[in-house]
This record gives C-alpha cells, sequence and structure tokens, in this order.
C-alpha cells in the first residue's frame, strides 16, 4: 500500500511533468491544464493519486489575493455601472435551477440529489449541503467536478476561437521585480485573511479572506501588483491537480451514470451561459470576453486564472461569480427547506 506522503508525491511528479509537456507542445495555460490532463487519465487509469491537501488550499489564497489586488478606486467606481449585469445574475441562477432539477429528475436521481446537482456553485459547498440533507455525494461530487473541468477545458477554446482572445495576459510581475515590502503584506493579507474568513464561517474563505484584506490594502494604496508570475502559475499547478484527482476510484458504472449526466447538463448550461452573454453583450452592458467569463459557471479560483490569462476586467468579472456564490450558497438551502427538499419522506 502506498503511504499519502507517497501517493502526494507521485501526483506532483507526474501533475509537474504534464505542465512541462504542456509548455514544450505550445499549448495555453500549460500550468493549469498538463497537470489537470495528466492527473485526470492517471487516476482514470487508476493510479494510486491523492490531492495535494493545504498546498490546494494556498493556491486558491494566491488568487484571492490577485483578485484584492485588482480592486482599485477606479474599480470601484465603477460598480454601479456593473449593476445592470449584477442584476441579472440571480435570474440567470434561478433559471439553472428550474431547468437542471427537472434534468436529473428526469435522469433518476432522488430530489436532494437533483436540487443539489443543478446548483451551479462551488463544488466542496454542494457536497456539503448536500451531504447534510441526505445526497448521494459520490453523484454530486462527480458531476460538479464534471461541470468544472468540462468548462475549465472549453472556455479556452471558446475565448480564442470565437472571442479572438489571446490568452497571452501578463498573469503579474516577476518575483524579482516587486518590492519584497509589497510581497510581505501579500503574504500576510492571504494568512490573515484565510484564517480570518474561515474563523468567521465564510464560505470560500481561503479565496474571499484573502481577496477583502488585499483589497483593502490596495485601495489604500499599500500596494500597486498582483502576487508575482510564479506564484500565479504555482496556483495554476496546484488546482489543476484538484480537478484530475477528483476522478480517483471512479467506476465504470460512475462514469456512465454520474459523469455522463453532469457532460449532458454542461450543454444545458452552456446554452444558457451563451444566452446571458449575448444579452449583456447586445445591451451594451459588457463587452464578449467578459460577458462570457461573468457567466459561465465555472469555479471560482479557474475562471479567475481565464481572465487574468484573457486580460478581461477581473473585477467585472469575480463581481459576478461572487454574486453567483452568494445567491447558492444562501439561496439553495432556504430554497430547499421551504419546499421540503431533505426532509424526511421527502
Amino acid at each position: 500500500m502506498f503511504s499519502s506522503l507517497s501517493m502526494r508525491l507521485v501526483t506532483f511528479g507526474i501533475a509537474f511533468a504534464g505542465a512541462v509537456l504542456f509548455k514544450l507542445a505550445g499549448f495555453p495555460l500549460p500550468f493549469l491544464f498538463g497537470p489537470m490532463a495528466v492527473c485526470l487519465l492517471a487516476a482514470l487509469a487508476g493510479m494510486p493519486l491523492k490531492g495535494v491537501g493545504l498546498l490546494s488550499t494556498l493556491a486558491r489564497t494566491i488568487l484571492g489575493v490577485a483578485i484584492g489586488a485588482s480592486i482599485t478606486p477606479e474599480v470601484v467606481g465603477r460598480i454601479p455601472q456593473m449593476a445592470g449585469s449584477v442584476a441579472l445574475v440571480p435570474i440567470y441562477v434561478v433559471l439553472i435551477g428550474l431547468v437542471g432539477v427537472p434534468f436529473f429528475r428526469r435522469l433518476g436521481f432522488d430530489p436532494v440529489t437533483s436540487w443539489y446537482a443543478a446548483m451551479p456553485g462551488g463544488l466542496h459547498d454542494m457536497v456539503t449541503f448536500g451531504q447534510e440533507a441526505g445526497a448521494d455525494v459520490r453523484a454530486l461530487s462527480l458531476i460538479h467536478a464534471t461541470r468544472v473541468l468540462v468548462i475549465v477545458t472549453a472556455a479556452p477554446m471558446i475565448l480564442s476561437g470565437l472571442y479572438g482572445a489571446g490568452l497571452t495576459g501578463a498573469i503579474g510581475a516577476p518575483l524579482r521585480d516587486l518590492p519584497v515590502s509589497e510581497i510581505i503584506l501579500m503574504s500576510a493579507a492571504a494568512l490573515i485573511g484565510w484564517k480570518g474568513a474561515e474563523r468567521l464561517g465564510l464560505f470560500g474563505a481561503s479565496i474571499l479572506g484573502p481577496m477583502i484584506v488585499t483589497a483593502a490594502l490596495s485601495l489604500s494604496g499599500l500596494i500597486h501588483a498582483r502576487p508575482p508570475a510564479e506564484a500565479i502559475l504555482a496556483a495554476q499547478l496546484f488546482i489543476g491537480i484538484s480537478i484530475g484527482v477528483q476522478y480517483v476510484g471512479v467506476t465504470l458504472r460512475e462514469l456512465r451514470g454520474f459523469v455522463l449526466s453532469g457532460l449532458a447538463f454542461v450543454a444545458i448550461l452552456a446554452v444558457l451561459a451563451a444566452a446571458f452573454t449575448e444579452l449583456v453583450t447586445l445591451t451594451g452592458l459588457a463587452n464578449p470576453v467578459e460577458g462570457f467569463l461573468a457567466f459561465a459557471p465555472g469555479g471560482q479560483a479557474e475562471m479567475t486564472v481565464l481572465a487574468l490569462v484573457a486580460g478581461a476586467d477581473l473585477g467585472f468579472v469575480i463581481l459576478h461569480h461572487l454574486t453567483r456564490m452568494v445567491v447558492v450558497i444562501l439561496g439553495a438551502p432556504v430554497a430547499a427547506r421551504l419546499i421540503g427538499i431533505g426532509r424526511p419522506g421527502s
């Protein structure tokens, strides 16, 4: 039997090799897609992989700092201009639920699993809520992992092929070019924000906490840059690993049932996301790239990476994703209780 440490070392070695191969091949986002692809293939092949645990959480704190550093006085001043498209997010979430829940019910999933499988929230949040309500946790894990995997894989192709985005935006300055004082402040913001948000019980503490603290530093003029490029590349690698290892131990029955159901649901999500992207574009509420990224129902961390490399307005994109997460996190459990989902005998 492999120890936990040896499995993590094997996983990291495979992931790093994938990043190098994708880099040499000239593929986009090699530090995200390389680890994700090779870990996915290795997991499906039955290799003993294991997530990188704390490193994955630290990767999210880096992205939280990157988001916070992008919240400048200029971005805050434009929030009223974003209100029109942000107001569409709750409608978007409700429509996803109205379509998604009956879809999963028709596929034979129980009411609780169908409810939380349809909600476009964070994977871990939806699994936690579903578990507390009595859902099939394995089904939820694989359905949401498939949603994130497909969206993260397809989004760059759509951005470059349909919208002409270069995906070559500067993700950050090299470490050597950043003032030591700002690096120290960003490191402190990551740790204090994460642990503080965790203590307060905030959802997505590892991203939201560092984002809030760093935004305060940015707005006060104490920092003027994102985390170094090396840190953001490392974050991509660990997030790629975390997506790929979700499929460790998957069986053929689960592939046929849960993963294929997730793939079919992504097709439905794509139609809804395209409709809202077109709506905000035609009404002048957003340009096509930012509209697409704002309404792509992927994970917050993954969308942050894509917004960075696409050179999009990070504040605009993340404000929409935060709104979606708040609506789902606060609304899904309350709505489930109101309509009796998750209660005994429901």
